[in-house]
């Protein structure tokens, strides 16, 4: 598996100097209609390899950044998206439910 992890408070900072990277939430729509980070795709882990070529661009040095609930769906995503092919992955390392206690701006569930 080929991604690196990235901390919650770090995740402004890194999209700041990425603005074109893609916030990928791979969770279930009811999750979603709860909580989001604005800016996000929603393909939920069950549906990712049949999506994912699809939906979301292959570009060298565009990164990903997947996220869930607690960030052990978003490692299994990773491990999808490195066996197609991808090659700039990242973790949202806790999920949204860290980045929630840690940054706030999005509701806990």
């Amino acid at each position: 598996m080929n991604f690196r992890q990235l901390p919650p408070r770090d995740l402004a900072i890194f999209l700041q100097d990425h603005p074109d990277a893609i916030l990928l939430d791979v969770r279930e729509p009811w999750e979603f209609a709860l909580a989001t980070l604005e800016g996000s795709t929603l393909i939920p882990l069950g549906q990712l390899a049949d999506r994912a070529e699809e939906e979301l661009p292959n570009e060298p040095g565009k990164p990903i950044i997947a996220y869930c609930h607690h960030g052990i769906r978003s490692i299994n995503a990773c491990a999808v998206l490195s066996a197609l092919g991808y090659g700039e992955l990242f973790n949202l390392s806790g999920g949204i439910d860290r980045y929630s206690m840690e940054v706030g701006s999005v509701p806990r569930y």
